[in-house]
């Protein structure tokens, strides 16, 4: 408690040292050619005018108005077909933070950080990271959705259904400190601090900023802790470019939550979590689940836990009610540097050259794997006795980088585009066991990198070279726009066993002709048309726990040369309208998604089961979305989404012989809700200031069968605040704010699919969202 108290005076502190100015806001980022620059007035920009495509982007403004620490996905997630699930209230908690677009999950989605490439920042991710750990949220000065489809420039070889791209702000001109402090439910301290250097002589500039959240899990037991470093320096040469170097650190520890099945649910109820409190019931239900399975092939076998017998606990039904504990550690490095220069007054370019280094552990203590006497203990001696629980881990190292270049020919009617992205990416993946003790008292915490395993399960080293090119043409003529291009890519996947029983052996993804075009015809007072079509394909991943190397060498020698990458089709279009202070948009669209590939879940994830992979064919969405952001006047905005998709599977799932496996035909997709919508009332007279959001989900289906659902869902967040202003003498510069989230302490399953899809029947993957949760946060700067 007094290092939280430190953090939070520090940052405290850096406020009132700052000089007492009026607060500033950032300057907005120089956004690429195909997006919206934000509005000067910090509005999100709802409509994305002048786009062929779905674009719709938030500002900083947007995510200042929620809790300090939030995740920018959280901030997107009123826009129409994004679905957002969390089960913290920040939206940070990685293993259960999933976002997906009109149908498409995470890991079919495109993420990118000023350009660089962020992977598909699914949770054990094994080519990027997620925005949460790859910059902090006050960083962050705009985050771009495209629904349907990213421009065709994107870095990422999983964009089949959209895009998110983040843009970090850029350095102030102005030396100042910013800083803020929060304190909240469960226990939830946050500290953040930059200070920008200002212009230090002809366009240098800078800023080095921290942050530090550490909160209690709001049920079970543990903490979530996250330090956070953001640095970023730039030389600006005016009109001919600018040369910008940043390096990010992140070292996130986090006490997983209780993945819970509807049957766990009826018996333990909403609160069901992990034990990490009680380490003596944790061994106790580890030697009860020990002598059944003893006793499970041979009814006159001698108990290896005699004095346990072969009953559970009241009021545990199954080994896997009630693990001891589970977390997730990730520490990463992620650094680059961008050219961007002015050639000629027609000619530029602009060329991003990165690096990414990832060490992570991802941690359950398991049951079904004991620990013999004798091995390592962790503290520098060994087990005296046989335990029925081990520390299972599975460990991740990623050793990444790349170039970005793209040349630009503008010679003002027609802008032609020509680029490449290059990648190389080391990934190191293993499967082992610590000893934990029998003794009443832990040996080791799930929050610390382990060493000293007794059992290595598989161990493998997986490269991935990605080559990239694109040519895009933009064409003005009086009011219409037209766009078209192409994109090219071929990803190799070379798997490299060192222990085990998994893959070795290489395969590749290539398509060197992906299209993309689109039209934008305007009306005329301040109406306009939309309509696009785009191609992509999703590239296979290296890794040992997804795509085609999560198997046995068997069953990957058999679907190596038949297995095809997941591709789509999308159009859409759609018309916009803005009139004063009213913005208005409806879109129509269509998917066709071929070879889709179904992960199938074997087994509870602790088990840690390789599942198995099958192409399920076809699948077709369709829907709308429709959008409204109304000024009523300056101090009062509305802000409304409806969207409509209806996503299904085409074909069923067969075997090589044509028998169906799983009948998947007509079956909706999983995960996608059929209606969402989403509204928000914000209020800013600069002084007084306040915000309430509701969000709106029908219910999702986490089997592909479709035979179990969760409930649709409504979430309503809110906040106030006071900005001190001139006449309030020393806090000049300085706001107070308080928010609450699920307001009205809504009971509901947040995230589902935490442990993967089953056929049919229920399914340990759901976790439950947070309840009311407050916090209060001082800032001065924002």
């Amino acid at each position: 408690m007094n290092t939280k108290s430190m953090l939070l005076a520090g940052a405290t502190a850096l406020m009132f040292a700052a000089p007492a100015v009026a607060a500033q806001e950032a300057p907005a980022p120089t956004a690429p050619a195909d997006q919206p620059a934000a509005e000067e007035n910090g509005d999100i920009v709802v409509l994305g005018f002048g786009q062929a495509r779905q674009v719709q982007t938030v500002t900083a403004a947007d995510l200042e108005r929620l809790t300090p620490g939030t995740s920018p996905l959280k901030a997107v997630s009123k826009l129409p077909g994004v679905n957002f699930q969390s089960a913290d209230a920040f939206g940070a908690y990685e293993w259960s933070t999933r976002i997906s677009l009109r149908g498409f999950n995470q890991n079919q989605l495109g993420f990118t950080l000023d350009g660089v490439p962020l992977g598909d920042m699914s949770y054990g991710n094994v080519n990027g990271l997620h925005i949460s750990r790859a910059a902090i949220s006050e960083n962050l000065a705009s985050t771009t959705v495209a629904q349907g489809a990213g421009a065709l420039g994107t870095a990422s070889t999983s964009n089949l259904g959209g895009t998110l791209q983040f843009v970090s702000r850029a350095p102030s001109n102005d030396a100042d400190i910013v800083a803020s402090g929060t304190y909240g439910s469960n226990d939830t301290w946050r500290a953040f601090v930059r200070a920008d250097t200002g212009d230090i002589a002809d366009g240098l500039k800078g800023y080095l900023s921290y942050g530090f959240l550490t909160t209690d899990k709001w049920k079970g037991y543990g903490v979530q802790r996250q330090h956070q470093a953001n640095a970023k320096l730039v030389k600006d040469f005016g009109d001919r470019g600018a040369i910008t170097a940043f390096l990010n650190f992140s070292d996130r520890r986090e006490n997983d939550y209780q993945d819970l099945s509807y049957d766990i649910l009826r018996r333990r109820g909403y609160y069901a979590d992990n034990i990490s409190n009680d380490y003596p019931l944790a061994l106790q239900i580890g030697q009860v689940y020990q002598n059944q399975a003893a006793r499970a092939g041979n009814a006159n076998a001698v108990l290896p836990y005699p004095s346990a017998g072969l009953t559970f606990p009241a009021g545990i039904g199954t080994v896997d009610d009630a693990y001891y504990d589970a977390a997730g550690v990730r520490r990463d490095w992620l650094g680059g540097i961008t050219f961007d220069a002015k050639l000629t007054d027609m000619l530029s370019i602009v060329s991003t050259s990165y690096g990414h280094k990832n060490k992570g552990q991802g941690s359950w203590i398991t049951p079904y794997v004991g620990s013999p006497a004798g091995v390592a203990d962790g503290n520098g001696g060994t087990l005296s006795a046989a335990s029925p629980l081990s520390f299972r881990t599975t460990e991740y190292a990623i050793r990444r980088a790349g170039n970005l270049t793209s040349v630009a020919l503008d010679t003002g009617a027609n802008r032609l585009e020509v680029g490449g992205w290059y990648e190389t990416n080391t990934f190191d993946q293993a499967r082992r066991f610590y000893g934990m003790t029998s003794a009443a008292t832990p040996n080791r915490n799930v929050r610390d990198f382990q060493n000293n395993p007794f059992f290595t399960q598989w161990n493998g080293k997986y490269d991935t070279e990605t080559i990239q090119y694109h040519v895009a043409d933009t064409l003005t003529l009086d009011r219409l726009t037209l766009s078209g291009g192409w994109k090219g890519m071929q990803v190799r996947n070379q798997a490299t066993l060192r222990t085990g029983s998994l893959v070795s052996g290489r395969i590749q993804s290539r398509d060197w002709f992906l299209p993309q075009v689109g039209a934008v015809f305007h009306l005329g007072g301040g109406a306009e048309v939309f309509a696009s079509y785009t191609e992509n394909m999703r590239a296979f991943v290296s890794s040992a726990t997804t795509g085609p190397f999560a198997t046995t060498q068997a069953g990957f020698d058999g679907i190596r040369n038949t297995l095809k990458p997941e591709t789509s089709k999308t159009g859409e279009g759609g018309v916009r309208l803005r009139s004063g202070g009213l913005q208005l948009s409806a879109a129509g669209y269509y998917i066709h998604f071929a070879d889709r590939l179904l992960t199938f879940s074997n087994g509870s994830g602790i088990q840690g089961n390789p599942p198995t992979l099958n192409n399920a064919g076809d699948v077709e969405s369709y829907g709308a979305e429709v959008s409204a952001f109304y000024r009523v006047m300056r101090p009062l905005t509305l802000f409304a989404s409806y969207s409509y998709n209806k996503a299904t599977y085409q074909d069923n799932v067969v075997d090589a012989a044509g028998t169906i496996l799983t009948a998947t035909k007509g079956k909706t997709v999983v995960d996608t809700p059929e209606h969402m919508a989403k509204g928000e009332i914000v209020y800013d007279d600069s002084r007084v200031f306040g915000r309430v959001g509701a969000d709106y989900m029908s219910k999702r289906y986490f089997t592909y069968l479709n035979d179990q659902s969760v409930d649709g869902r409504v979430l309503v967040d809110a906040s106030i605040g006071f900005r001190f202003g001139d006449g309030f003498g020393f806090f000049r510069g300085f706001a107070i704010e308080g928010s609450v989230t699920n307001l009205t302490d809504e009971q509901y399953i947040s995230t589902i699919g935490t442990n993967g899809y089953t056929a049919s029947g229920d399914n340990q993957t759901l976790l439950t969202g947070a309840p009311r949760q407050w916090f209060v946060t001082l800032r001065r700067g924002f």
